[in-house]
This record gives C-alpha cells, sequence and structure tokens, in this order.
C-alpha cells in the first residue's frame, strides 16, 4: 500500500523507506548495513540469525575464538586485545600448561620461532611448533612436518588445504591456518576459557588482563609481557624497536598510499565491523620495514590479516586484482 497525505501511514502501519506502507512485523532486519526481509538468514560466526519481527533470531552455539600473529610481530589475543612485540627468539603463544601445576597437567603448547625480517629490528613468525600427545607438528618453509617423540598413540593432527592457507584440525579442540609464510590463526574451543597462557592471553572474556606473565602476574607493560613467554632464558630480552618509517622516510609515502586499500571504499563493508585504522598503520610499519626484499609480501600479508578478520564475521570482500596481491587460481584450486 502507498502512503497517504504526505507520507503519512494508515493506522498500524510504517513507512518502509520507499513512499509505501507495511505492517511493523514486515520491516526488514540489518547486518552490516544490509537489509534482509523477514524468513532471511544469515550466517554470523558458527551461528545462524534468521529475521523474525524486525529483529534477529540467533542460534547460541559456542564458537571457536581466534588469536592471530601476522607480519612483523602483530598480535591479536583470543580476548582481541592487540599488540606489537619483536623479539629474536622462540616464545610460547598458547598452551594450556599454566598455574602452578601446569607443569603437569597441560596437553598442548603452540611456540613461534621469530627471526629478523629487516634492517630495522622488525621480527617475522619463521615457524610453528604444535605440540600435543607423542607428537610434534613443525610448520616451516612452506610446509608440515609430524615428529613422532615416542612410540604409541593416535596422531591427533588432521592436515589439509584451503584457499591460500594449511590448516591444521586437533582432536582437542584447537585448529590453527597457516598461511605457510608469516601469518597464524589459532582457533580454540571454549571448553579452555581461562586454562590457557602465553602470548595469545588468557581466553577468559576480558582483554585487560591477556598480559599475563609466566609467573601468573598482570602487568601494563608489554615488553615485560612478551619476554616472559620465551622459551629459552639464554634468549636476550627484546627491546623496543625503532618506528620502521622513521628509520626508512624514503619508503613512507609509498607504503602509506599502498596500505590506503584497508581504509577505501573496497572495504567499506567491513569498517563498521572491524577498526581499520589499527590496520592499516600495521600496514604501513610492515610495508616501511620490509627493507631486504619482499616488500610486497610484507604488504600484502597485513592487507590479508585484515581481510581474515572480516571474513571471521563473514563479510567477504574480494580485494586482490592482477595488479594488488594476485593469487595463482589454478595453484592454489
Amino acid at each position: 500500500t502507498h502512503c497517504v497525505s504526505g507520507c503519512v501511514c494508515p493506522h498500524n502501519q510504517v513507512l518502509d523507506g520507499k513512499g509505501g506502507c507495511i505492517a511493523p512485523e514486515d520491516c526488514p532486519c540489518i547486518h552490516n548495513g544490509n537489509f534482509y526481509s523477514p524468513g532471511e538468514s544469515i550466517r554470523v560466526g558458527c551461528n545462524n540469525c534468521t529475521c523474525t519481527n524486525r529483529k534477529w533470531q540467533c542460534s547460541e552455539n559456542p564458537c571457536l575464538e581466534t588469536c592471530s600473529v601476522y607480519g612483523d610481530g602483530h598480535y591479536t589475543t583470543f580476548d582481541g586485545k592487540r599488540f606489537d612485540f619483536e623479539g629474536d627468539c622462540e616464545y610460547v603463544l598458547v598452551q594450556n600448561y599454566c598455574g602452578q601445576q601446569g607443569l603437569n597437567q597441560g596437553t598442548f603448547r603452540v611456540i613461534t620461532e621469530n627471526i629478523p625480517c629487516g634492517t630495522t629490528g622488525t621480527t617475522c613468525s619463521k615457524s610453528i611448533k604444535v605440540f600435543l600427545g607423542n607428537y610434534e607438528l613443525v610448520l616451516t618453509d612452506g610446509h608440515s612436518d609430524v615428529i613422532q617423540r615416542t612410540p604409541g598413540g593416535q596422531m591427533p593432527f588432521q592436515i589439509h588445504s584451503m584457499g591460500i592457507y594449511l590448516v591444521v584440525d586437533t582432536t582437542v579442540g584447537l585448529m590453527l591456518m597457516w598461511d605457510r609464510k608469516t601469518s597464524i590463526f589459532i582457533k580454540l574451543s571454549p571448553s579452555f576459557q581461562g586454562q590457557i597462557c602465553g602470548l595469545c592471553g588468557n581466553y577468559d572474556g576480558n582483554g585487560n588482563n591477556d598480559f599475563t606473565t609466566r609467573s601468573q602476574s598482570v602487568v601494563g607493560n608489554v615488553m615485560e609481557f612478551a619476554n616472559s613467554w620465551k622459551v629459552s632464558s639464554s634468549c636476550p630480552n627484546a627491546n623496543q624497536t625503532k618506528d620502521p618509517c622513521t628509520a626508512n622516510p624514503y619508503r613512507k609515502a609509498w607504503a602509506q598510499k599502498q596500505c590506503s586499500i584497508i581504509t577505501s571504499e573496497v572495504f567499506a563493508k567491513c569498517h563498521s565491523q572491524v577498526e581499520p585504522n589499527e590496520y592499516y598503520q600495521a600496514c604501513v610499519d610492515d610495508a616501511c620495514a620490509c627493507d631486504t626484499g619482499g616488500d610486497c609480501e610484507c604488504f600484502c600479508t597485513a592487507v590479508a590479516a585484515y581481510a581474515q578478520a572480516c571474513n571471521e564475521l563473514d563479510i567477504c570482500i574480494s580485494w586482490r586484482t592482477p595488479s594488488i596481491c594476485p593469487l595463482f587460481c589454478d595453484y592454489y584450486n
């Protein structure tokens, strides 16, 4: 029906925004700026949501939360705390060997080995090691190796490819996605909430206490927190590195121009859901820092990290082009 007398709807009807009138229960639902009719469903994380009487009715399945490490030492914990840390050593990303009895009660550990990836002191993740049961999984140089440390026991890993990622599924509620370079996404079952520790935080739903050291002290300093999780005490403590764009000022304008794709219309659908500015700044830093070759790879990894964060919320962005970080689809398919 159409509105009457200067677009005033009849009793018990409302404007539909297109010059017409509809019953209130026929109004659409909104998600990420898009309108959905009553009865339409979308997927948000691991849950399905259906538009019913102007509101989303969602299933309440417990979803796996994600900890991410990418590029030149950019971390986001399971509870969403973001920080940068550049140390040249092996560090515990996540383990459930925590607390006073932790050494005896844990079941898994994930370690990252960081190496310098530029002349400014920045470091990138070179390899990932996963310890689970009698097995050790090593992800390095683009491929995976499984090591059985003691005889017996069924292999707790399943490894397969998904696009650019190598995906590792385990039997304990731990999943890893690795881009075969410097990005790793660790997904963990809610059953581990509050029972883990490491650079990925404690997964208790509160990002403010994620800087918990190996000795279970909550600190405010990133360096104190992160250095406490180095695997070997013989490694030197990392110090704050110099701003890469100050060290390499000739790269700054190029880095800002390239990385502006993150804040551009290309990712407009995602901006309201995933804050772009922190990812943009991380991209600029990485593009300035990678001055020993592979500068485009550092840029592409940084943009891909933002795209993946959007993808986690079911916002898929086609941002790659033949001239911007192209993929050889025949190879990946």
